[in-house]
């Protein structure tokens, strides 16, 4: 690679004649991709950037701002505690992203893009209407229907 343009040469003269001699030392040789079709763009101006998504096996939301993001996150909190064992977790989990929330505030952000807290008691209200009712415990036999000698000498039963 050359240091910089010569003095007084022509730009396109000198940038042809890198390639050339690039060419020559064959460093354009077994390139990847090389003799394959440009993939189609198109209308669609950001197809290169979806493919990069695709092939990288990331998600959109990634691309999205903060605010969208978070947006997002409190439409779909009530599929994000389902499964949490406790009220507690659940509470933690509605504090954590109102938090985030509140922290996104003191970024600058584009106008119109607001998000408000959540609200921790609907959230808490659904999770315990989703939640599976607990099997009643079994009876316990009153001591009465027990044999007389398993009482006097308190034999479990096996």
């Amino acid at each position: 690679m050359t240091e910089g343009k010569p003095i007084g040469a022509n730009f396109e003269s000198w940038i042809d004649q890198q390639i050339a001699e690039a060419t020559e030392r064959g460093e354009f040789d077994n390139l990847p991709g090389a003799g394959k079709a440009l993939p189609p763009g198109g209308e669609d101006e950001d197809w290169w950037f979806r493919d990069y998504m695709e092939r990288e096996q990331v998600s959109a939301d990634a691309a999205l701002p903060l605010p969208l993001l978070l947006r997002k996150e409190a439409e779909d909190i009530d599929e994000t505690v389902r499964d949490l064992p406790t009220e507690e977790k659940v509470r933690a989990a509605v504090a954590d992203l109102n938090r985030r929330i509140q922290e996104s505030w003191r970024l600058p952000a584009q106008p119109g893009l607001f998000v408000r807290k959540v609200d921790p008691e609907p959230v808490v209200a659904l999770w315990h209407a989703t939640r599976p009712i607990p099997a009643p415990p079994e009876p316990t036999p009153p001591a009465a229907a027990l044999p007389w000698w398993r009482r006097l000498f308190k034999i479990p039963d096996v």
